[in-house]
């Protein structure tokens, strides 16, 4: 499960063309704030909503741990258990269980590279909430379409000056 495409995309699809849409209406007017505002808030409630009420971070939690203990079942370690941190959810795979020095670094480096692990821990320490990945991913998303609108509304500006 690739973090990219089952999680982050749809957040930067939607915020992205609310971003776009909103510099299309807000760039003609004078009180552009007001419209900037009110879609980067929607913005980051899109991506609150698909994070939590629709379900989308508990499927890749499921598709990762799913992945993991498939790892794990492949390298014939079954005393080992790997889960993905929670009380925030975050990409960090926490790892327990019996093994030794070498087993313990070299399952390091294997459950790192699962898709959609950000890094795999033996220790019980947090990293960054799925949910703040996602309000900077919904961020970035809802600039880069300001961007876009920025750029057509330059343009336009441009080309209305000729007369034909």
């Amino acid at each position: 499960m690739n973090a990219f495409w089952a999680y982050f995309w749809p957040i930067f699809t939607l915020s992205f063309a609310l971003g776009a849409i909103a510099g299309l209406l807000g760039f003609r007017r004078r009180r552009r704030n007001s419209v900037f505002v009110a879609a980067a808030v929607l913005s980051l409630a899109g991506a609150a909503l698909w994070h939590g009420p629709l379900g989308a971070a508990d499927r890749f939690a499921a598709g990762v741990e799913r992945s993991a203990k498939a790892t794990l079942a492949d390298w014939e370690m079954p005393q080992v258990q790997a889960h993905l941190h929670r009380n925030p959810l975050s990409r960090r795979l926490l790892l327990s269980g019996e093994a030794d020095d070498f087993q313990r670094d070299r399952l390091v480096e294997i459950m790192s590279q699962i898709p959609g692990v950000g890094r795999a821990t033996w220790d019980r320490s947090g990293g960054i909430p799925l949910i703040g990945e996602a309000a900077i991913v919904s961020a970035l998303g809802f600039l880069l379409g300001l961007l876009l609108a920025y750029l057509v509304e330059l343009r336009r500006r441009y080309n209305a000056q000729w007369e034909w």
